[in-house]
């Protein structure tokens, strides 16, 4: 039994992997305050959700990229004796031609390594979440970077909060890009413009990729606003994989054939 996390700065997203069975995929709110105590009363319910009749005897792989939380889940396992594997620099199997590969963020480079193994190289992969990522390929399978820009839902957050009359508004699509109101104008500007920043960004760096005549990059988009109506209508990606994250953890325990113990 695998359990993957995927540890955001909103939520934890899992998926708890038996015997080549289709996971059962969930998510719970990443916690903000007393960690430990939140990871301790989240747990249970999390072991809970692996499928009746299987034994109870399970492995971790976890991505974070918060590292309170990380400590938090590692401290719980230990004391009930499950193995953990954190997908960092140090264990993931890409070749991560960056200046300061530990300060990646672990989520970025299991992205890059999910997209060389099941899609190939080159490749870009967009996460929409918390953040929008932009992770990057290259033909000869390293990751090379990429962009980080604040995501959809934050960057409205933002405006709602260092405004004195905006409102919150919810992140669809409006109909027409001249809003006719305020909340329209403010949906055109987060969602059409954010759009457009993805776009950009896509052909920027396709453009960078390409630049001697090499191959165009697959582009994947992934992450919890990727399976959006507007996401899904953003030019010039080749496919949309919302777990990409969790797919390309559990290719990980499998490639790297045993965890590190809690204790390392």
């Amino acid at each position: 039994m695998l359990i993957t996390l995927d540890v955001g700065n909103t939520n934890i997203n899992f998926s708890i992997v038996h015997d080549g069975d289709a996971p059962v995929i969930g998510h719970a709110p990443t916690p903000k305050a007393d960690v430990a105590a939140e990871i301790d009363r989240w747990m249970p319910a999390l072991l809970d959700e692996a499928p009746a009749g299987v034994a109870p005897k399970f492995d971790f792989v976890i991505a974070s990229v918060v590292p309170a939380v990380t400590a938090a889940i590692k401290d719980n396992a230990t004391r009930r004796g499950i193995e953990v594997l954190i997908a960092d620099s140090s264990t993931i199997p890409i070749d991560i031609r960056v200046e300061s590969p530990r300060d990646v963020g672990n989520d970025r480079l299991v992205n890059a390594y999910a997209a060389l193994r099941i899609h190939g190289a080159p490749a870009i992969v967009v996460d929409l979440g918390t953040a929008t990522t932009f992770d990057v390929v290259d033909v000869e399978g390293a990751f090379i970077g990429g962009a980080i820009a604040a995501g959809a839902g934050l960057g409205l957050d933002a405006l709602v909060r260092g405004t004195a009359q905006l409102p919150p508004v919810p992140l669809v699509m409006p109909q027409f890009a001249i809003g006719r109101d305020t909340v329209e104008a403010m949906q055109s500007g987060a969602v059409i413009g954010h759009s457009g920043l993805v776009l950009v960004l896509i052909r920027a760096i396709t453009e960078q990729l390409t630049i001697d005549g090499g191959p165009k990059p697959r582009v994947i988009l992934t992450g919890g606003l990727s399976s959006t109506e507007w996401a899904q209508a953003i030019p010039g990606v080749d496919v949309i994989d919302p777990f990409l994250t969790l797919e390309g953890l559990a290719r990980l325990y499998n490639e790297v054939g045993q965890v590190a113990s809690v204790n390392a």
